[in-house]
């Protein structure tokens, strides 16, 4: 990981935060015009969603974020086995009845205590990158070892990926391993090892819907949408119908038709079509610029950090971000199957928005040591 060193600088990137306070800002809209109907709905509150994403998301996570930019990034690896150890341990209390609820989802991934619910698996995705960075920077060269180097870190990576599929949380589980892959790569990691792990990773993703019939439904909907409108495919297509409707231009802020109890989970995982349909294709191109931009500032960073540890946190942290972020858009536009994950900064959610701020605070950190 030979990257070009710059001169330190004492400031954080500038830039880089106003590209995430636009999309935050731009998150917060876009939740409180997708949620009123189903917050009316259900709460007589058209407010409930965009409150509650404020209150125990916005608020606290700005704050970590301002925390965050005051303390060096690497007593980050003081507190690594905690963050570790501790998040693991969650998804491992989640899967315990009477412990664990689903929602209605199908998955045992939250937590409740009382009127708070929790998703450790969010917190899990901190986890994994706090703990692969300060790892795979102590193996170092290391890594390029079969036994001693790169089959242990994957063993210790693929334990938090395991215990999501349990719930089972398909689409989380993904992009759990796609950063465990990611890290591996940025580490050094031969391209051999890498190669077989993803062919393996292939197999085993064709043998979890092979075994599950409503996997094997999705993934026969993603491919002919138009079999089952009513059914199986009914939420793809009123993603499409939202989508298209929206036209260049779009049908203005608040005026999603498809809102209106037609298209499923508005305010969490499609988010993006009721966004697409209100703003249309510019601006759905202008939110997909955006998350590039972030991504490519994230990579200079990571290239300019001083250690290796500073290069693998802001990559792994950045690898998350796009994978969830495709994740989202790819199954909104039909360019892979509907696994329920969340656009980040945009679909509801306190806990993942708080975690996601956290992110944004330690890559920030990192800047100021360029």
């Amino acid at each position: 990981m030979n990257f070009p060193f710059t001169k330190k600088q004492k400031e954080i990137d500038y830039v880089l935060l106003s590209y995430f306070g636009v999309l935050l800002v731009f998150g917060l809209i876009m939740l409180a015009s997708a949620s009123a109907v189903i917050g009316y709905d259900r709460f007589g509150d058209q407010y409930f969603f965009i409150k509650r994403q404020l209150l125990y998301g916005a608020i606290p996570g700005v704050l970590a974020v301002f925390f965050l930019i005051k303390i060096p990034y690497t007593w980050i690896k003081k507190i690594t086995w905690f963050i570790a150890i501790g998040s693991f341990a969650l998804l491992v209390l989640v899967l315990i009845p009477g412990i664990g609820s689903s929602f209605n989802t199908g998955a045992r991934s939250w937590i409740t205590f009382g009127g708070f619910s929790f998703q450790p698996a969010e917190l899990a995705k901190l986890g994994v990158v706090f703990f692969l960075a300060t790892y795979l920077a102590k193996l170092g060269k290391s890594v390029t070892e079969l036994k001693t180097g790169f089959l242990p870190a994957l063993c210790l990576g693929l334990v938090p990926v395991g215990l999501v599929i349990l719930q089972p949380d398909i689409g989380t589980a993904s992009i759990l391993f796609v950063l465990v892959f990611g890290l591996l790569f940025v580490s050094g990691a031969k391209r051999s090892h890498l190669g077989v792990l993803a062919l393996l990773a292939v197999a085993a993703f064709f043998v979890l819907i092979l075994i599950a019939p409503y996997r094997a439904a999705r993934f026969t909907t993603f491919l002919h949408p138009e079999l089952d409108p009513q059914g199986i495919g009914y939420h793809i297509n009123q993603a499409y119908l939202a989508i298209g409707s929206g036209g260049w231009f779009g049908k203005g802020l608040g005026h999603s038709v498809q809102k209106f109890q037609y298209l499923p989970e508005v305010h969490a995982d499609s988010i993006f079509a009721v966004m697409a349909e209100e703003m249309g294709f510019v601006v759905s191109l202008l939110l997909v610029v955006l998350l590039l931009a972030i991504t490519i500032r994230c990579i200079r960073i990571a290239q300019a950090a001083p250690d290796n540890f500073g290069i693998l946190i802001v990559s792994g942290i950045v690898i998350w971000f796009i994978t969830q972020s495709f994740f989202n858009i790819g199954a909104m536009l039909g360019l892979m199957p509907i696994t329920g994950v969340p656009l980040p900064f945009v679909s509801h959610g306190g806990t993942a928005l708080v975690i996601s701020l956290i992110g944004v605070g330690v890559v920030l950190n990192v800047s100021k040591q360029r």
